[in-house]
């Protein structure tokens, strides 16, 4: 009979993308995948490699409201039970789980089962719903070494890097693209909701900064929210900058490849692509993070000289403008730290976290190290 392995993931891409990685290398190998998450997540149903998505109920855990709380916990506790009854059906050889509260309840309730697990973590610092579940979970995968962990959690840790999508991988180390200043210069924006928010009134500001010659070299891609698409593509006709607006981008691996620098936030997933692809950026921290994880991402970026983090607080349109002025004029400097990024990468995560997920089903994963 062939073995099943349950993940488990938050419904964000953050959370998705490492799963849906792990989930295709896992089928190569000829195991059967099931995932399990909130109801965000329900339009992955048909495209996330997995026999089956069970949707259960979880909620975030938010404030100190005595009312608030006792809703949360009594989510918590029915999708504990849903997700029980599914682990006692599936009976799989380990749970993975990636992130977020939607992880909570399947992975609790692999540790009531008896269910070997193995726990994700994505940033640079550990989420609050995996810090909640990291003592239960069998072993503790990190993408970059965690600071400050108790010996108990420490020693449970390997250090696998974090999954990236085949799409990522068929363009990972692409050729960077030839850059002078005469020819056209491709600038990738992008950052989700709140960065796509953000950089629809940031990007327009900056780019009537720049003087004309600079201004007409750019080939602008960027992601907008669709209330946004119309009033930023009009400011970038009145400024006469070639621009590609859409609210979603299926084939953002690509797009990352195309560019000469890429203008995004630092979420866990974009650090990984950005350095197993080999880009340079500007990364722009999301300042609502309350552990300031993508910070943290930015700067391990920012330590190999592959990116140059500004927090969203002190990035004026004059200084995104000076920001782009000195690099657009600077093709070395630009192709030393796409280089720097490549370094930086690990194209083969998915395969060493793989690796330990068997090792946990085997009973054989005992130590801290690198996964290999």
């Amino acid at each position: 009979m062939t073995d099943t392995i349950l993940l488990t993931a938050g419904g964000s891409g953050g959370h998705l993308f490492p799963a849906q990685a792990l989930a295709s290398e896992l089928g190569r190998r000829g195991y059967l995948v099931e995932l399990a998450t909130d109801e965000r997540a329900d339009k992955f149903g048909t495209e996330f490699p997995a026999r089956k998505v069970h949707i259960v109920e979880s909620e975030t855990l938010r404030g100190k409201n005595p009312i608030a709380l006792a809703k949360t916990a009594m989510s918590l506790l029915r999708g504990t039970l849903q997700a029980r009854r599914i682990i006692k059906q599936l009976k799989p050889r380990v749970v993975v789980g990636f992130g977020g509260y939607p992880t909570f309840p399947p992975m609790f309730a692999a540790r009531l089962t008896g269910t070997p697990s193995v726990l994700h973590e994505a940033n640079g610092v550990m989420g609050r719903a995996n810090k909640l579940l990291a003592k239960g979970a069998t072993a503790i995968a990190t993408s970059l070494p965690l600071a400050g962990l108790k010996s108990a959690l420490d020693v449970k840790c390997a250090l696998t890097g974090n999954p990236v999508r085949d799409a990522v991988i068929s363009v990972a180390a692409a050729p960077y693209p030839m850059l002078s200043e005469e020819t056209r210069f491709h600038l990738l924006v992008f950052g989700g909701s709140q960065g796509a928010r953000f950089f629809s009134d940031a990007m327009p500001a900056a780019l009537a900064k720049l003087p004309d010659a600079l201004r007409k070299r750019i080939k602008l891609v960027q992601q907008c929210r669709p209330e946004d698409l119309s009033r930023v593509g009009k400011a970038y006709v009145e400024l006469k900058v070639e621009a590609e607006l859409h609210s979603f981008f299926t084939d953002m691996p690509q797009r990352i490849a195309d560019s000469h620098l890429v203008i995004s936030r630092s979420g866990a997933s974009t650090v990984s692509e950005l350095a197993v692809i080999g880009r340079p950026a500007i990364l722009v921290p999301f300042p609502g993070a309350l552990d300031q994880d993508q910070l943290v991402n930015a700067r391990t970026l920012e330590a190999v000289g592959s990116a140059w983090p500004v927090q969203e607080k002190n990035l004026t349109p004059q200084r995104l403008a000076d920001d782009l002025i000195r690099l657009m004029t600077a093709p070395e400097t630009l192709k030393k730290a796409a280089n720097a990024a490549l370094r930086e990468g690990k194209p083969n995560a998915v395969v060493r976290l793989a690796n330990l997920v068997e090792q946990v089903a085997a009973g054989k994963h005992t130590a801290k190290g690198d996964a290999s």
